[in-house]
């Protein structure tokens, strides 16, 4: 066997248990991902296809015939598949006219009776070999090595269902986001629906400063314990985050309350004011609040909340000058700009210093605010994401949501979410509204640098170009922050640079 290449062996019971390794399946699979499916007459290949097929499209009632006579069929769902049966297959020759190579580039392929392909199947190719085992049937996987990687991560979700009293659970993927992590739902029977956080550890990068990698710098999370300890700290202060049933901390994975499903957006995806309004109440409730700096997520385990330091303030901003200076102005920054913009920025961190400074949930915008109107008061948003947290500058928060990086939002509506904001804050006690505008622009302007790098990033580095075309209202957001006075320096290398 090839050294990039592993075998997995896996004992079925019955069809049940094939129909659910079709769903195990299912949510790893990606374009380019070509299954070769063996074995005898009535072993359950096309059982196993069929599963496959319903669970991307989400629709155990799709209609999925045996393409026997047509030899392929299609489905244009969340990844397109196609499924070959090749047992009427005259020659390999045909396999073109089919439309085989373009399909093993460009979507999922399964295919049955693979042997007739001759050698046009391709080497990469995870080859299921399917056979009797006592009352069963055993299903061998030979594959690439990333393939059964992603299989066994698969399986380990199953089992940890399974213990975690959601046994027969229905998996359904649900989405993915800019980092590593993935969710799925999972609902079993008459009981409410669960979302599956699979958030594996993240590895440590290369060094770049003072021999750290940049998520230490940064203070990124490295694994879910900050997800349950931030969870805990906001339940406990009577803030809606999801319980958290069941969780598997060496693993990563987190069974999750399903807050809702319906957003600070309307239909047609853009912002509604009176959910916008809303969360910034919750956050002036957030930041009216003491919060620990230490929290115990289970015996022997405690997760300390890190300062959002000038360290991770400025590797943050560097994304801009690293990654979206050569996209915008196609060169990379000389040394001399290099230092003016740290010395610009380090200026403006250090008028941060007596700024008031709270929990700082990081990613507090569209995403991951759940519009909840059958509830009153904090309860009415829903807050999924904060495993970033970190205690830093209260107004962070606010130029998050007032500047939502995935919707547009118009100035007059920033001032307004703004102004609620501050209102709500004043009603609260003593509330400096020029000490807050100042650090509100600055950490707009931070935020909004350090979005633009990471979506050029995403596009260059990772192949997601979806990002790209948030980049103009981004670039906006940052020209008004950068009119404050407060970042009249900044905005002057920006100027010279070429970054805006």
């Amino acid at each position: 066997m090839a050294d990039n290449r592993a075998l997995l062996k896996l004992e079925l019971a019955d069809e049940t248990a094939t129909n659910s390794l079709g769903e195990d399946i299912a949510l790893i699979l990606k374009a380019g991902d070509v299954l070769a499916l063996t074995g005898d007459l009535g072993m359950g290949k096309s059982t196993l296809a069929r599963a496959i097929i319903r669970a991307i499209a989400g629709d155990p009632a799709l209609e999925v015939p045996s393409p026997t006579f047509t030899l392929v069929q299609s489905y244009a769902i969340r990844v397109p598949v196609e499924h070959f049966d090749l047992y009427r297959l005259a020659s390999p020759d045909e396999l073109e006219e089919l439309g085989f190579a373009d399909a093993v580039r460009n979507d999922v392929v399964l295919v049955e009776w693979p042997e007739r392909a001759g050698e046009l199947m391709p080497a990469c190719a995870v080859r299921v070999a399917i056979s009797e085992s006592g009352t069963g049937r055993l299903a061998v996987f030979d594959g690439p090595a990333d393939f059964i990687g992603r299989l066994e991560r698969s399986l380990s979700i199953r089992a940890f269902l399974d213990r975690s009293g959601f046994r027969g659970a229905t998996r359904r993927f649900l989405i993915g986001d800019a980092s590593t992590r993935a969710y799925e739902t999972a609902e079993l029977g008459n009981q409410a629906p669960l979302i599956l956080m699979n958030a594996p550890r993240r590895p440590d990068g290369p060094p770049i400063r003072d021999g750290k990698p940049y998520s230490r710098i940064a203070h990124l999370a490295e694994s879910v314990v900050p997800f349950v300890a931030i969870a805990k700290a906001l339940r406990d202060e009577g803030f809606a985050a999801p319980e958290i049933p069941a969780a598997d901390l060496d693993q990563g994975l987190l069974l999750v309350e399903h807050l809702g499903s319906q957003g600070v957006l309307d239909d047609t995806g853009r912002p509604v004011e009176e959910r916008y309004a809303a969360a910034a109440e919750v956050l002036a409730a957030i930041h009216s609040r003491k919060w620990p700096e230490e929290i115990a997520v289970e015996p022997g385990v405690i997760h300390r909340i890190p300062p959002y330091d000038h360290g991770a303030m400025a590797i943050e901003t560097e994304l801009a000058i690293d990654w979206y200076l050569p996209h915008q102005a196609g060169r990379e920054a000389n040394e001399q700009e290099r230092r003016e913009f740290a010395a610009a920025w380090e200026g403006v961190f250090s008028t941060l210093d007596e700024a008031e400074r709270s929990l700082v949930l990081r990613d507090y915008h569209s995403p991951n605010l759940i519009w909840r109107p059958e509830h009153q008061g904090n309860d009415r948003i829903g807050i999924i994401d904060f495993q970033d947290a970190l205690i830093g500058p209260a107004a962070y928060d606010v130029a998050s949501l007032a500047l939502d990086a995935r919707v547009t939002i118009p100035a007059e509506l920033e001032s307004r979410i703004v102004a609620t904001y501050c209102a709500a804050r004043a009603s609260r006690g003593d509330f400096d509204r020029a000490a807050f505008d100042r650090a509100y622009a600055i950490m707009a302007a931070q935020r909004n640098s350090k979005i633009l790098g990471i979506f050029v990033r995403l596009n260059v580095r990772d192949g997601k170009s979806g990002y790209m075309k948030h980049l103009p209202r981004i670039r906006d957001y940052l020209s008004r922050a950068l009119k404050h006075p407060a970042l009249k320096e900044v905005a002057a290398v920006y100027g010279r640079a070429g970054l805006l």
